[in-house]
C-alpha cells in the first residue's frame, strides 16, 4: 500500500467498524540529534520513524492512539481495539462532528525547504556554535543540535486528504566560564539560510563571560529586564492556556476574561502558523482545517481563545484551526515588537535585575496564574543603565497576569525561541517588568 493511501484506508476501515468520525495522520520523520559537551561531539544519533495517530468517535464516545506503522493486519487489529475502547469510554458532554471538507490550503505552507542532513554539515554547525562561544571568552560548551525532515499525511471522515512537508534546524548552546558562570542561547529555523549557530554560540559566550564570579542575590521586588529566552517561556504559557479546553477545565488564568484587559496596552500576542518561512509554519490542524492568523491579545485586551471543533461548539464560536483533537493549542507565537533597542531599554533602568534564562516553571495555582521559575545562567544587577555585577540563587515567584500588566517596555529586537523549556516556537523580545518578585533559591 502506498503511504499516501494509509490514512484513507484507516478512515474507511474505522467507519466500517462503526465509528461516526475518524482522523488518521501518518507522520514520517527523519531526525538527526547531536549532543556535545566539553567542546566536543559526544553523541550522534539518527532516527527514522513512521507513526500513525488515530482518533475516532462513536458520537460522544472517543478513543485515540498512536502506533508505529507496520502491517495492514496490525492496523486492522488496532482499529478493532480502538472501537471497543470507544464504546466503553464515558461519553463526552457533547458531540461535535468533524469539520466537513475538502479544504484549500496555502501551497507555500504545504512545502518545506530542503535542508541537508549530511553528518559533516551538521557537525559543522555544532563546531560553528562551539567556536563562537570560545571566541567570546567561554572555556567550555555543551548543547544539542536537532535536524529534522518529515511529512504528515492526514485523512478524515470529513472528506479531508492532504499532506504537508516539514523541515527544521535547532541548536541549544550553553557556554561556561566556571561551574557557576554560564550563558545560554538558541537558533531555530525552517531552512538553512536563516539558521545561525555561530551567533547562538557567541551570545551564550558573552553572557557566560559577563557572569563570572556571581554573588548571592538579595530577594525583593525589582524592575526586571527579561531576555528573549525568559519571556518566551512566560508568553508561551499564555499561548498554551488560551486553549479553550484548558479554559473549560479550569486550568487557565485566562478563563472568563475575553474582552478584558489582561496585559499592558503595549502587548499584542498572535498565533500565526501561516508565516511560510517560520519554524512553526503549518497548513492544517489535526482536524484538517486550514490554519489561520489568530490574535490572542491585542494591545492588552484578550480577544480570543484557541479552538478545535468540539470546544468551538461548546463556546458557540467557530474553530480557529488549532486542533489538537482533545486540547487545541498554538502553533507559532509572535509578540509584536516595541520601538527601542535592548541597549536603550537597559540604559533606562536605574536599579534592577537582568535575567537571561530560566527553567522549571511550575504553577502553584493554574486558575489564578501563581507560579515560580528559577533563573538560570547569567543574571545581573543593573545600576544606572549598566550591568554592575553577576548574581545567583534567586527564584522568580509571582503571578502571570500581574507580570503581563506590569510590562513597561518591549524591545524591537526579537528572537525565535524553542528549546526544552519552550515547546511552542515563539518570537520573543526583551521586556521590562516593574515590581517583579524575587525570592531566595538554593539552585
Amino acid at each position: 500500500m502506498r503511504r499516501d493511501d494509509v490514512p484513507p484506508y484507516i478512515v474507511d476501515l474505522a467507519l466500517k467498524r462503526g465509528a461516526s468520525d475518524v482522523v488518521a495522520e501518518l507522520h514520517d520523520e527523519q531526525r538527526f540529534m547531536i549532543r556535545f559537551s566539553n567542546n566536543e561531539v559526544t553523541i550522534f544519533k539518527s532516527y527514522d520513524e513512521s507513526l500513525v495517530s488515530i482518533f475516532l468517535m462513536i458520537k460522544r464516545h472517543r478513543a485515540a492512539t498512536t502506533v508505529p506503522l507496520s502491517s495492514t493486519s496490525n492496523l486492522e487489529k488496532t482499529i478493532e481495539d480502538l472501537v471497543k475502547i470507544a464504546k466503553v469510554t464515558p461519553p463526552a458532554e457533547l458531540y461535535a462532528p468533524l469539520p466537513e471538507g475538502p479544504f484549500s490550503y496555502d501551497p507555500k505552507l504545504l512545502r518545506a525547504p530542503r535542508i541537508s542532513l549530511h553528518p559533516e554539515r551538521l557537525i559543522g554547525y555544532v563546531e560553528e556554535a562551539i567556536n563562537g562561544a570560545l571566541e567570546e571568552g567561554a572555556r567550555k560548551t555543551a548543547g544539542t543540535l536537532i535536524a529534522t525532515r518529515g511529512k504528515t499525511i492526514i485523512a478524515t471522515s470529513g472528506n479531508v486528504h492532504a499532506s504537508q512537508e516539514r523541515s527544521s534546524l535547532e541548536i541549544s548552546v550553553r557556554a561556561f566560564t566556571s561551574d557557576v558562570s554560564s550563558g545560554h542561547f538558541v537558533s531555530i529555523s525552517r531552512d538553512e539560510e536563516k539558521f545561525d549557530p555561530s551567533e547562538a554560540g557567541r551570545t551564550a559566550g558573552r553572557i557566560a563571560k559577563a557572569s563570572l564570579n556571581p554573588r548571592s542575590g538579595n530577594p525583593g521586588r525589582f524592575t526586571a529586564l527579561l531576555g528573549p529566552l525568559v519571556f518566551a517561556d512566560l508568553i508561551s504559557q499564555v499561548g498554551m492556556v488560551s486553549s479553550a479546553f484548558l479554559v473549560d477545565t479550569g486550568r487557565s488564568f485566562l478563563a472568563d476574561k475575553i474582552g478584558s484587559e489582561v496585559a499592558c496596552s503595549e502587548l499584542t500576542l498572535i498565533d500565526d502558523p501561516t508565516v511560510a518561512d517560520a519554524y512553526g509554519a503549518r497548513a492544517f490542524d489535526d482536524e484538517g482545517v486550514p490554519t489561520r492568523r489568530n490574535i490572542i491579545i491585542e494591545r492588552g485586551i484578550l480577544r480570543s481563545y484557541l479552538h478545535n471543533s468540539a470546544t468551538a461548539k461548546k463556546f458557540g464560536v467557530e474553530t480557529t484551526g488549532n486542533a489538537g483533537l482533545i486540547s487545541p493549542h498554538p502553533w507559532n507565537l509572535i509578540v509584536e515588537p516595541g520601538e527601542k533597542s535592548f541597549e536603550e531599554i537597559l540604559s533606562e533602568i536605574d536599579r534592577g535585575i537582568y535575567v537571561t534564562n530560566d527553567w522549571y516553571l511550575r504553577y502553584q495555582n493554574y486558575r489564578t496564574g501563581d507560579f515560580s521559575t528559577i533563573p538560570r545562567d547569567g543574571m545581573f544587577l543593573v545600576r544606572n543603565g549598566t550591568l554592575s555585577s553577576s548574581i545567583r540563587e534567586l527564584r522568580i515567584s509571582d503571578n502571570m497576569l500581574r507580570i503581563l500588566k506590569n510590562i513597561k517596555e518591549i524591545s524591537r529586537t526579537r528572537t525565535w525561541v524553542k528549546w526544552w523549556e519552550v515547546d511552542i516556537p515563539t518570537l520573543a523580545p526583551y521586556v521590562v517588568v516593574e515590581d517583579l518578585n524575587f525570592t531566595k533559591s538554593t539552585m
